[in-house]
């Protein structure tokens, strides 16, 4: 006789988790969410790699060899600031001609000189990158013409008018640009995932406070393995979707002309992970929380306006702080997760810091699991109620 055959055991929270998880991804709004989100990225770096291929091309109407002349040198100025930029000159009859062609939308603009005077005619005021060249250009020969007639020439002339520019940071303005987004992207995406992941754990536990199917539930597995796997289960899914948005992201820069700064943002990137991951948890146990102190859906706003506040005004505070007190902000529960990460961006940090602040947020989430079980586990079986935040805390 044969023994019968044997079943691992199944977690009771994994079993959750995996409930979580199926929910989830069965949600239409929350499919559809996620891949307009992927789309609008997408579309977002599709378009400015559009752009940015597409070289600036500019007409002007000339109606003599002087104007055509001008432009030509005009042409040689556009090249010094973008080398695909271009100014093309297009013969026409007459004044009024090279005016209809501007109207008409043929050309950018029409060249002409009256009276010894120098106009530029455009459909509303000249662009910038057509005016500027051309402008520069006739002042210098003019000035070049001037001092001949005065018997000097027009270095001699200018010298000394020339003011040179200097940027005193020492920062590149590309590279600003991209730490810039990369803090916003690290904070927008921890902010967005603890609302939305977060808001869900607690309506959740709400409904089924509201449905008594709690009970049923309480009465097969503990409480914390009940709330463990509602917690890890959303995990998993805000975690997933943070690295499919970011996965998107890097490869669309790599079609973008930011392309050169992804080794720069490595590391940072790696750092987030885990600072995203405890983070995350620490909120997740207070959501599960927030969802065990109401017994209807309509008490969830009452229950978990504290803590909405609370995020709302870090991320607000966050982008606000510069210097020592961002410093200061990078080792603070929470707001760690993106400004560490964002202080490693900018080469600000040795490698015991980014350390030193996980373990303040490991050590932070450890103390809001215990604080979240406490009040999920008095607050889950209450039906009758909203439960205040003393009577949470008081029970057993």
């Amino acid at each position: 006789m044969s023994a019968a055959p044997t079943t691992e055991k199944i977690r009771p929270w994994a079993v959750v988790a995996g409930r979580e998880i199926k929910v989830k991804l069965t949600d239409k709004n929350f499919i559809i969410s996620t891949l307009f989100t992927l789309v609008l990225i997408a579309v977002i770096f599709a378009v400015q790699a559009f752009f940015a291929s597409q070289a600036s091309e500019s007409k002007v109407a000339v109606v003599d060899d002087d104007g055509a002349a001008i432009v030509a040198s005009a042409q040689v100025l556009v090249e010094t600031d973008d080398a695909d930029a271009v100014l093309e000159p297009v013969s026409v009859d007459s004044v009024e001609a090279g005016k209809t062609a501007v109207t008409e939308g043929e050309v950018d603009a029409v060249l002409f000189q009256e009276e010894g005077v120098w106009t530029l005619g455009a459909d509303g005021f000249p662009a910038t990158d057509v005016l500027g060249p051309i402008e520069a250009t006739i002042q210098s020969q003019v000035l070049s013409t001037n001092a001949t007639e005065a018997g000097t020439t027009l270095d001699a002339l200018s010298a000394g008018s020339e003011v040179v520019t200097e940027d005193v940071s020492g920062a590149d303005s590309d590279e600003q640009l991209v730490i810039f987004i990369a803090g916003l992207a690290f904070a927008v995406l921890f902010y967005i995932a603890s609302l939305m992941f977060g808001m869900s754990i607690a309506t959740s536990v709400i409904e089924e406070k509201q449905s008594r199917i709690v009970e049923i539930i309480t009465a097969a597995i503990p409480t914390s393995q009940l709330l463990a796997g509602k917690v890890l289960g959303n995990t998993v899914l805000a975690f997933a979707q943070m690295v499919l948005l970011v996965g998107v992201s890097l490869i669309g820069i790599t079609f973008s002309d930011y392309d050169t700064f992804l080794p720069m943002v490595t590391e940072p990137l790696l750092w987030y992970l885990p600072f995203f991951i405890v983070g995350f948890i620490a909120l997740a146990c207070i959501w599960a929380a927030a969802g065990a102190m109401g017994s209807r859906t309509e008490d969830l706003q009452t229950t978990t306006m504290p803590l909405t506040l609370t995020l709302v005004g870090l991320f607000l505070l966050a982008l606000n702080l510069d210097g020592t007190a961002a410093s200061i902000a990078s080792y603070f529960p929470v707001m760690s997760t993106f400004m560490m990460p964002l202080r490693i961006l900018e080469g600000d940090v040795t490698w015991w810091q980014p350390l030193l602040a996980l373990l303040i947020t490991i050590g932070f989430s450890w103390l809001t699991i215990r604080l979240g079980a406490r009040i999920y586990r008095r607050g889950l079986l209450q039906t009758q109620g909203k439960l205040g935040f003393k009577e949470a805390l008081s029970g057993s």
